[in-house]
């Protein structure tokens, strides 16, 4: 009746999985913002590390991780693989039910596996601050913890309306070192002119991008970092399926089901892409994407060229996208509203890859207390998606099968959100066909 599988900390991976050389189509190339040509790796260089540029074009399958990374992923890693014998009985699942807790890391979430290599790849270079975005708050936090590890000093763009729903993000940022910006703000220009034209605007991970990038081309000493959707953070976080394929090995386990929610895409490429080489030579393995219907961009979002952020300062990728201007309703996972995702896992999912699943926020906040129940922890908001979906596949599956979600992160910080959820005071939200339409009225037209 053992639940937990624990992966012997000498066998902490070594190395990242790229899935660039293995997808079955090309990954379309990322296009200059003003030429609309394929970018060169020079464009890059003014806000990028190099090595991190590298790592985004690089056509090697496996990249070394370095040894100061592996030191603070001591710190947490290899995460526990958990079998969720009280849910499972809980729905009557005939189905096992297992969950990678990524909640243990200093952080509370999956952040920090990217963020420790960013930070240490800029330190080696030389540049004294990173600037960066987060919508519900795990990236910022991450991206703090691993300045403070590095000695880096760290400014973050918060979506004002998670910066409201949850003040102790502020507090954990700073204690860390970091300071931190509710977005849009008075520090940057795009931030000015949004609070020009909407005093009120509760702001969007697409603006709060804009806000970063500006900061980081403005000054000298300054790169920027993403916490999501580019191909080297998710060849960082493929540490987190690494680890899954061989605690499932351990126990004779091979998975049918592997769950995540979706925002930008970094937790489920994480998860599901050290699997891809077994899916494409035969295995039956159902890859499950699991975001809100308040912002469908798998389900809903059209699968063309668009701007990663509102002010079209980043280069163009092809994604599914609901529209750069795309203003999303204020739901509680923060973290699941960006306008696009990750080219890989959009690339997959055009390939037919990815089964992508849409949900209301209250029933994914239903799942989440039930989890709590059972197993004992309070989830994130972002990660009641995945709960929700791998309660919904385990219900519809084979008896039988073997269903792996992500436990992306904790909700200690989002009690504000339980709060509302207990009080009957969330409501949901699907994104109306007429918002999607005139969002993508401003995408721009590629000639294929």
């Amino acid at each position: 009746m053992e639940t937990r599988i624990n992966l012997p900390q000498s066998e902490l991976p070594k190395a990242w999985y790229n899935a660039l050389p293995d997808l079955p189509t090309p990954l379309a190339p990322p296009l200059d913002p003003a030429t609309k040509q394929p970018l060169t790796p020079e464009a890059l260089e003014p806000i990028f590390a190099k090595a991190l540029i590298e790592q985004e074009m690089s056509p090697e399958r496996w990249i070394p991780i370095p040894e100061p990374v592996l030191d603070v992923y001591r710190l947490y890693r290899p995460t526990p693989l958990v079998r969720a014998r009280r849910l499972e009985a809980a729905i009557g699942s005939k189905c096992r039910i297992y969950y990678k807790n990524e909640s243990v890391s200093p952080a509370g979430s999956h952040k920090p596996n990217t963020s420790i290599p960013q930070v240490y790849y800029n330190k080696r270079e030389g540049v004294k601050r990173l600037s960066t975005e987060t919508g519900a708050g795990q990236w910022g936090t991450a991206l703090s913890f691993a300045c403070s590890q590095f000695d880096m000093a760290c400014t973050v763009y918060m979506v004002k309306v998670s910066f409201e729903q949850k003040p102790y993000r502020k507090v954990l940022i700073n204690t860390y070192g970091g300071e931190i910006f509710a977005s849009p703000s008075s520090q940057t220009n795009t931030g000015r002119a949004m609070l020009a034209k909407d005093p009120n605007c509760k702001g969007s991970l697409g603006l709060a991008i804009s806000e970063a990038v500006e900061d980081a081309a403005t000054h000298a000493d300054t790169n920027y970092t993403l916490g999501s959707v580019l191909n080297h953070v998710l060849l960082h976080q493929s540490i987190v399926g690494l680890e899954t394929e061989q605690q499932l090995k351990m126990i004779g386990e091979k998975p049918d089901y592997l769950v995540g929610c979706v925002g930008g895409g970094s937790n489920f490429g994480g998860l599901v892409l050290p699997f891809l080489p077994r899916k494409l030579g035969g295995e039956d393995i159902t890859f499950v994407a699991a975001e809100p219907k308040a912002c469908p961009t798998l389900t809903r979002g059209a699968y063309r060229y668009d701007y990663g952020d509102m002010a079209r300062l980043t280069p163009l990728m092809k994604m599914h996208t609901l529209g750069h201007a795309f203003m999303p309703a204020p739901i509680h996972a923060g973290g699941l509203r960006y306008h696009g995702d990750a080219p890989i896992v959009c690339n997959l999912m055009a390939e037919g890859l990815v089964d992508a699943r849409a949900y209301y926020q209250k029933e994914c906040f239903e799942a989440a207390q039930l989890f709590l129940k059972t197993e004992g922890f309070l989830p994130a908001p972002e990660t009641g998606h995945a709960i929700m979906s791998a309660i919904d596949v385990a219900k519809t599956a084979k008896p039988g099968s073997c269903v792996v979600f992500l436990y992306s992160g904790h909700g200690l910080l989002d009690l504000g959100s339980y709060d509302a959820y207990l009080r009957g005071e969330l409501t949901n939200f699907e994104l109306p066909q007429s918002d999607i339409d005139q969002a993508l009225c401003d995408c721009p037209v590629i000639e294929s």
